[in-house]
């Protein structure tokens, strides 16, 4: 029996431009890649987390996954935290493919990476 623990610590998001990306993720995260090349591009986000992007047509095995299918999620502390980043990514010209709103889990808004994939951010129910 294999009593190894995995704690997944890699996310990976499929990208026709690597390079184009890391530019947006750079200005989104506020730091620049430890990795940039013309398939791939890598960020740390985190104690042990990494964020890699990978060129789509490189991919190996082959991909089918298309962008919009999940979603990178931040929390923040409060709805005017919300709302101020929503204003902060309008000025910086993300595409926003929902408007702060209620929802069961709390207030959000959601936009849109270069490629589609879709960014949540949330100030959690009670905050």
């Amino acid at each position: 029996m294999n009593t190894q623990k995995f704690c997944p610590n890699f996310i990976l998001l499929y990208v026709s431009r690597p390079r184009h990306s890391a530019a947006f993720y750079a200005s989104l995260l506020g730091s620049e890649p430890l990795e940039l090349s013309d398939t791939f591009a890598m960020f740390a986000i985190g104690e042990g987390q990494m964020l890699g992007l990978w060129a789509r047509d490189t991919v190996s095995p082959n991909a089918t996954a298309v962008a919009g299918a999940a979603e990178l999620a931040m929390t923040v502390e409060s709805v005017d935290s919300v709302n101020a980043v929503h204003q902060d990514w309008i000025t910086r010209g993300y595409v926003i493919a929902q408007a702060p709103c209620q929802m069961d889990f709390g207030y959000t808004f959601t936009a849109q990476d270069p490629d589609g994939h879709r960014l949540r951010v949330f100030a959690p129910s009670g905050h």
